[in-house]
């Protein structure tokens, strides 16, 4: 039996040094220690503590670096590679990067982290033993997250989002509280990994926040109204869309409520920017 284990850390005595490095051994096995993989020099019979992973040849070797995330230990992690059908790597303070699977992340290759987006992850074994790191789940954050204090209302808050849904997206925050975004409450879907800032619209009775990324109606319906001007001079200065329309078709172009819409119109039709005619809104040259 093995009583060396990837993903572990375990204490080793310096056995010897060799032309690339150190070999330690915890009595029974041996394993070996690059130099680049030691914070520090060491001297044989040196007593350490070591991290266990497989390099890039798949072989067991050593590290002084001790990571944040173990197999049960959670920690926002660095997006450093993002590679197409097979995932995103990410730095666990190891020499060694380490896969966050394509089968962790969005369908939507629009939704997956950048580089420098961060994920709350743990380590795991894939099928073949290899080290990955797999993202918390929704009941992890929730036992995890800190009660929001209900004088957080209204309150500028920030976070990074954890969980996507086309419905609701969710977040972290760096208080430890837990946030969740309504579609209606956005203009587009944060991705995995994202760090956003909004203001809390609702402090709930189990502690959970609900967040908006939207501006307050104040700022809103000026950056609304612009969003039309934008979109009828791009369309040759008409649309086909009024006070009247569809809401659904509304959200579907503008990303916006039919009620944010109307009141964006009503003011542009004020300024006597826009009319409305026959189920069209034109643009009024100057």
């Amino acid at each position: 039996m093995n009583t060396i284990e990837v993903g572990t850390v375990g204490t080793f005595t310096v056995a010897r040094t060799i032309e690339h490095g150190y070999v330690l051994t915890d009595g029974r096995e041996e394993v070996m220690l690059h130099f680049n993989d030691a914070v520090e020099e060491v001297e044989v019979d040196e007593e350490l503590e070591a991290f266990l992973y497989h390099d890039k040849q798949g072989k067991m070797v050593a590290t002084t670096y001790i990571p944040e995330i173990d197999f049960d230990t959670y920690a926002w992690c660095e997006v450093v590679d993002v590679v197409n059908n097979l995932g995103v790597f990410v730095d666990i303070g190891i020499p060694k990067h380490i896969l966050v699977s394509m089968d962790d992340l969005p369908p939507k290759k629009s939704l997956w982290p950048f580089v420098h987006d961060e994920l709350y992850v743990r380590l795991d074994l894939d099928k073949s033993n290899r080290l990955i790191a797999k993202p918390a789940t929704e009941n992890i954050v929730e036992y995890e997250a800190e009660p929001a204090p209900e004088d957080l209302l209204h309150k500028p808050i920030s976070g990074r989002v954890y969980r996507l849904n086309p419905e609701v997206s969710a977040i972290f925050t760096e208080e430890g509280y837990q946030g969740f975004i309504h579609h209606t409450e956005r203009k587009e879907e944060p991705r995995l990994g994202e760090w956003v800032k909004g203001r809390v619209i609702e402090v709930k009775g189990v502690g959970s926040l609900n967040v908006s990324l939207r501006p307050v109606k104040e700022e809103a319906l000026g950056e609304d109204a612009e969003q039309i001007l934008r979109y009828l001079e791009k369309n040759g200065g008409e649309m086909p869309f009024t006070d009247k329309s569809d809401p659904d078709a509304i959200r579907d172009t503008f990303k916006i409520s039919k009620a944010a819409f109307k009141r964006a119109i009503g003011t542009l039709m004020k300024q006597k920017k826009v009319k409305q005619e026959n189920g069209k809104t034109f643009l009024i040259s100057e």
